[in-house]
């Protein structure tokens, strides 16, 4: 059965409450600069993966946010290394790295959906420290790690915390594509979502802010970057839940990537995703 790692180095509380201020102060400066490109007529929009015939997107709103989050960290945590999707990564030498995606689900940001949002992370070389999913058009943030765990938003705050679910036939499970990678994880995957109670599509990274905050119980992809899952995996794991891969082990690599809400529902996937077609 998995349990929570410890990751956490030799930090001093008040070496936590920086982080986590940084943190914040990252997420406030990448909704400031993204929201004017929101929903605006004419947005230019780059695909990234045009010579091989797929559809990536990319928008002057991303690279924007996190050019204005790593200016931030060149200012005020030059020690520390930056990883984000869309200029890569600056090594550092404090052994922390901030995990950027600037705009998680670009598509649906083009689309108009408000499903997207950013994602933000500080992490040891053995995943997230704290972590941060911020939806700006409608002004929600969750936080997690460091001894948070936490939302607020237009209609208030308060505690984040995972349900208690404990049959897969009562479960609600997210994914984003119903495509799901390959055909043997969409095979996997399908496992998992016949002895789900509800199956729903298309949530981006907000599916796992809905996981934190008790409202579904599984999230299940494939497919996914290290920037894709850092912020989710601090969130979701500071709110008492689980994230791996699909073998159970560490998640932060990115790949085949489960979240559930609590062990009982992570172990009844696992063994489901793991059975031979």
């Amino acid at each position: 059965m998995a349990r929570h790692p410890t990751r956490h180095p030799a930090l001093s509380q008040g070496d936590a409450v920086a982080l986590v201020a940084t943190g914040h102060a990252l997420a406030d400066a990448a909704r400031a600069v993204i929201l004017p490109h929101f929903r605006t007529a004419g947005l230019a929009t780059e695909n990234k993966h045009e010579a091989s015939g797929g559809f990536d997107p990319v928008t002057i709103a991303d690279r924007a946010a996190e050019q204005a989050m790593r200016d931030i960290l060149a200012r005020d945590r030059p020690q520390d290394g930056i990883l984000g999707e869309e200029f890569g990564h600056q090594p550092g030498e404090s052994g922390l790295t901030w995990v950027l995606d600037p705009i998680d689900g670009t598509r649906g940001f083009i689309s108009g959906t408000p499903t997207w949002g950013v994602l933000i992370a500080v992490s040891s070389g053995d995943g997230p420290l704290f972590g941060i999913i911020d939806q700006p058009y409608v002004a929600e943030r969750f936080s997690g790690g460091l001894g948070h765990a936490s939302w607020q938003g237009p209609h208030g705050e308060g505690a984040l915390k995972t349900r208690e679910t404990q049959a897969l036939g009562e479960a609600i499970l997210f994914t984003t594509f119903p495509e799901v990678g390959t055909g043997d994880e969409r095979a996997a995957f399908r496992r998992v979502a016949d002895h789900a109670q509800l199956t729903r599509y298309g949530m981006d990274c907000y599916a796992y802010a809905l996981l934190a905050a008790g409202q579904i119980d599984l999230v299940i992809e494939a497919g996914l970057n290290p920037y894709d899952i850092h912020g989710p995996i601090g969130v979701v794991e500071a709110a008492g839940g689980i994230v791996t891969n699909w073998q159970g082990g560490p998640a932060h690599q990115g790949g085949q990537v489960i979240a559930a809400a609590n062990e009982t529902l992570h172990s009844a996937a696992l063994d489901l995703l793991g059975m031979s077609g």
